[in-house]
C-alpha cells in the first residue's frame, strides 16, 4: 500500500456489492431518515419482498426503542452471514469507487468510496485529529447503536465526510474519465431517491486520490485556506453519519484491547467505510435548521437575551441577524461583535442557558414558512437562522471546536445516502 494513505488515514478497501440482484430493492436509505414516518419503511418493506436487500442488514433507526428490538439485531446478523456464505456478493478487493449521485432535484452529486482509518478520528470537541465531528456527539446515542454493529459481520455506510477543496483536486478530475474506467452499477433508487452510477477506479487513480488529499494537509494549503500554517490539518469533516462513524470507532476500541499496534493494524474494525464529498460540489446544499420554542414568556425572554448580549439591538445590521417571530411580532435582532463563527452559536448558547433556568422546550425546524407559522402562536417564540456559508465550515470547526447541534442540514431525508456497498468487519 502507498505509505501516503497511512498518512491521510483514507484507504482503498475490500468492497463488497450484491450480484445478480434488483439492485433498486437492494438499497435503500439511511438508517436514520424518515425516523417519524413509519408508513415509509413499510412501503420500502412491501417494495422489497422477499428479494435480497440492504433493508434486511439494517435497523432503521425508528425501531430502536421497539420491544423486539434484540430479535431484530440477532436476525440482522444471522441474514448477514447467510448473505456472505451462500454468495450473494462479489468483492472488489482494494478498491474505491467514484459514484455519481443524482439527487430529487436533479444535480448530480460527486462521491468517492474508500475506508478510513478510526485511530485517526476524534468526536471529542476542540480535537486536533485529521477526521473530526461537525457537531456535538450525544453518547447516549452510541451504545443502542454499537448492539447492532458489535456482531455484525460485515458494515454498510451511510458516513459523509466532507474535504475543503475549492480548487477540485481530488474527485472532480474522476468525472472527466469515468467513461473509461470500469461500471459496477447504474440504476434507479427506490422511494424517490433518485438515480446512482457506481465506478472502479483504476490503480493510477487511487494513487493520484490519494496524493491530491495529501495535498490539501500541507502548510502552504492551511495558510491559504485558513489563514494559519501551523494549524493541525482537518482534513475530514463528518457532514453525515457522525454517530455512526463514533459508533464504529467505540466498538474498535472494544476490539483493540490488549493487542499489539500491528494487531490492531490487521483488525477489519479499525476502518470504516464512508463516502467522501467535496464541500464545493455544487449538488451539496446546506439549508439552516431554524429554532421554535414552546412554553416560554416572548417578553421575559427577549429581556434576558438583550442581558446576556447588552449591544444588541432591534433591527438589521453589522454582526448575527436572526429573525425572531412570537404572538403580534416579527422582526429582527442584530447582535454586533460576536465571539462565536456563527450566529447559531451565538443563540444556542444562550438558549441552552436559558431553557435550563426557566424551562420551556426546543424544536429544531426545516423551512421558514413553518417556522413562522409556529412561533407566531401564543407561548411560542421562532428564531430564523441565516444560512451558513459552505465555505464557513471548516473554518468554524478549527476555530470552535465543532458546530452548535442541529446548525445544518445537507439537502432532503430521500437524497441522503442510500445503502449499497458493504465491507466485512470480522476477520
Amino acid at each position: 500500500m502507498h505509505p501516503v494513505f497511512e498518512k491521510i488515514g483514507f484507504y482503498p478497501a475490500d468492497i463488497l456489492l450484491p450480484k445478480d440482484c434488483d439492485m433498486t430493492r437492494w438499497a435503500v436509505v439511511a438508517c436514520d431518515q424518515f425516523t417519524s414516518e413509519p408508513e415509509y419503511w413499510a412501503a420500502v418493506e412491501e417494495q422489497v419482498g422477499n428479494a435480497p436487500s440492504a433493508l434486511r442488514l439494517i435497523l432503521p433507526e425508528a425501531q430502536l426503542k421497539s420491544p423486539d428490538v434484540d430479535a431484530q439485531i440477532g436476525k440482522i446478523n444471522e441474514t448477514m452471514d447467510s448473505y456472505l456464505c451462500d454468495g450473494v456478493f462479489a468483492e472488489f478487493s482494494q478498491s474505491m469507487f467514484y459514484i455519481e449521485r443524482q439527487q430529487s432535484d436533479g444535480r448530480i452529486r460527486h462521491g468517492l468510496i474508500g475506508m478510513v482509518d478510526l485511530e485517526q478520528y476524534d468526536f471529542t470537541p476542540g480535537s486536533g485529529a485529521l477526521i473530526r465531528a461537525t457537531e456535538g456527539t450525544v453518547l447516549e446515542r452510541i451504545p443502542p447503536r454499537a448492539k447492532v454493529r458489535r456482531n455484525a459481520a460485515m458494515e454498510l455506510p451511510h458516513v459523509m465526510l466532507l474535504i475543503d477543496d475549492p480548487e477540485r483536486t481530488v474527485i472532480e478530475p474522476l468525472s472527466a474519465a469515468a467513461e473509461s474506467m470500469e461500471q459496477v452499477y447504474d440504476f434507479d433508487l427506490m422511494q424517490n431517491g433518485g438515480h446512482i452510477r457506481g465506478y472502479r477506479l483504476r490503480e493510477d487513480q487511487i494513487h493520484a486520490v490519494g496524493e491530491a488529499l495529501m495535498g490539501l494537509t500541507c502548510a502552504d494549503e492551511m495558510q491559504r485556506k485558513y489563514g494559519d500554517g501551523t494549524a493541525a490539518p482537518l482534513l475530514f469533516a463528518v457532514g453525515d453519519g457522525n454517530h455512526s462513524l463514533a459508533t464504529a470507532k467505540a466498538c474498535y476500541e472494544e476490539q483493540k484491547q490488549g493487542l499489539s499496534e500491528e494487531e490492531c493494524k490487521r483488525l477489519p474494525a479499525r476502518y470504516a467505510l464512508v463516502e467522501v464529498v467535496n464541500n464545493h460540489d455544487d449538488a451539496l446544499q446546506f439549508e439552516p435548521i431554524h429554532r421554535v420554542l414552546f412554553g416560554v414568556d416572548a417578553a421575559h425572554l427577549m429581556g434576558e437575551l438583550r442581558k446576556a448580549y447588552p449591544n444588541a439591538y432591534e433591527g438589521q445590521g453589522e454582526g448575527h441577524v436572526i429573525e425572531v417571530v412570537y404572538a403580534g411580532y416579527r422582526g429582527y435582532i442584530t447582535i454586533p461583535d460576536p465571539t462565536m463563527q456563527l450566529a447559531v452559536g451565538t443563540l444556542q448558547s444562550f438558549l441552552d442557558t436559558y431553557l435550563q433556568t426557566n424551562g420551556g422546550e426546543v424544536d429544531y425546524i426545516h423551512g421558514d414558512d413553518v417556522t413562522r407559522e409556529l412561533g407566531s402562536k401564543p407561548g411560542n417564540m421562532g428564531f430564523l437562522l441565516p444560512p451558513m456559508g459552505k465555505e464557513q465550515l471548516f473554518k468554524t470547526v478549527m476555530a470552535d471546536g465543532v458546530l452548535p447541534r442541529k446548525t445544518f442540514s445537507m439537502g432532503h431525508a430521500q437524497d441522503k445516502r442510500y445503502y449499497v456497498e458493504c465491507r466485512k468487519i470480522v476477520k
